[in-house]
């Protein structure tokens, strides 16, 4: 894709904290499809595969898919018993922001234009590990790799990245006692990240913001 083309972009999540930055971020320059399990322009649940397929579908032709979702538990190591994944403290992180971000891969690597690209979210966990955060860290740190794996074996040109921010200032009354003496960044920051991803020519990496 061209720096300087408008590109028709899916940003998946874009009613959350971050979704809201990366459509803010995005759109001066580009076409928006917004895109969330209850709101946005088409509904994708990126836990229910089917879901996906409808909203990328629904969505029409894009140059590039952008994920701000998935979800993970937080739990002490010492509460995680053995159990199948249905019913595991992992299972949500798993299920959710690992498989579900996999399969919208997937599905969009199948759909965009040639010369696409897909940006997912990991999170600076994978590599700085906190108390409570063992789904967190396996999660993103499996993001990570997934998407240095596939990028070799995208087709058609079309790239694959991931960004990995630390804790967010906007989202500190909510997860600051899981941070302590973390340095946020504003989400503004993370957001252009995205920017890099997108407009970029890079595939297989990880964009840490920290």
């Amino acid at each position: 894709m061209s720096q300087s083309a408008r590109l028709r972009i899916l940003v998946v999540g874009a009613s959350g904290v971050l979704g809201r930055a990366i459509v803010t971020e995005l759109s001066p320059r580009h076409d928006i499809v917004t895109a969330g399990s209850k709101t946005g322009d088409v509904r994708i649940d990126i836990a229910d595969p089917a879901s996906i397929d409808a909203g990328l579908k629904a969505a029409g032709a894009l140059d590039a898919v952008v994920s701000a979702a998935g979800a993970v538990n937080f739990h002490p190591l010492s509460a995680i018993k053995p159990a199948p994944l249905a019913q595991s403290s992992y299972g949500l992180g798993l299920v959710n922001k690992l498989m579900g971000q996999v399969n919208l891969a997937l599905a969009a690597r199948d759909h965009l234009n040639d010369g696409g690209s897909i940006t997912l979210i990991a999170g600076v966990l994978s590599n700085t590990p906190i108390a409570y955060g063992s789904s967190a860290s396996m999660v993103n740190a499996a993001v990570e790799a997934f998407a240095m794996a596939a990028a070799i074996e995208m087709p058609r040109g079309i790239r694959i990245n991931t960004v990995s921010p630390t804790v967010f200032e906007e989202s500190m009354a909510s997860y600051g006692p899981f941070f302590r003496g973390f340095d946020a960044v504003p989400v503004a920051r993370a957001a252009r990240a995205f920017s890099r991803s997108v407009e970029g020519s890079q595939t297989g990496q990880t964009y840490r913001v920290v």
